[in-house]
């Protein structure tokens, strides 16, 4: 490895907030993201999933999109309760994702490992990552699929 390829990947990794090992950037506050694949299903016709596979591309997450005619097929089959659905469902790290969880919180779960089946963010929350809304109206992510049954609040918006 030369010493200017040392070099542009030490300004990389200053620019990006990572640290640079071998030429390799790694993000340090970012872990979680880092080692995961995101698989993404969603309508064809739903513009607000492609703000959040973006929004968590941005987040270091390596996303996998899959465009169906309908999403239902995915929630029951990883046992989304209806109550909890919203527009898209995700899996992973062995999680569930429903709707436009935030990656902070998609991060604290991989990190954490709770025993349940994922994370909701219910309905479509206006300003959630990928709804890009200015409402200013709060939202909560929960917790679902736990041994006890119970749906918990995870986070708060």
């Amino acid at each position: 490895m030369t010493s200017r390829t040392i070099m542009a990947a030490l300004v990389s990794a200053v620019l990006t907030g990572g640290a640079a090992v071998g030429g390799l950037v790694l993000f340090g506050d970012r872990p979680a993201a880092a080692a995961q694949t995101v698989e993404v299903w969603k309508a064809r016709s739903c513009e607000c999933c492609v703000g959040w596979v973006k929004h968590m591309r941005t987040a270091g997450f390596a996303v996998t999109v899959h465009e169906v005619e309908s999403v239902e097929t995915v929630k029951r089959d990883n046992g989304v309760p209806e109550a909890l659905e919203s527009c898209h469902t995700s899996l992973v790290g062995g999680y569930t994702i429903e709707g436009h969880v935030p990656a902070g919180d998609v991060e604290r779960l991989l990190a954490e490992r709770p025993q349940a089946k994922g994370l909701a963010a219910p309905g479509m929350p206006q300003d959630a990552p990928g709804m890009d809304g200015k409402s200013g109206q709060p939202y909560q992510v929960v917790l679902f699929g736990a041994p006890n049954g119970k749906v918990q609040v995870f986070a708060n918006h």
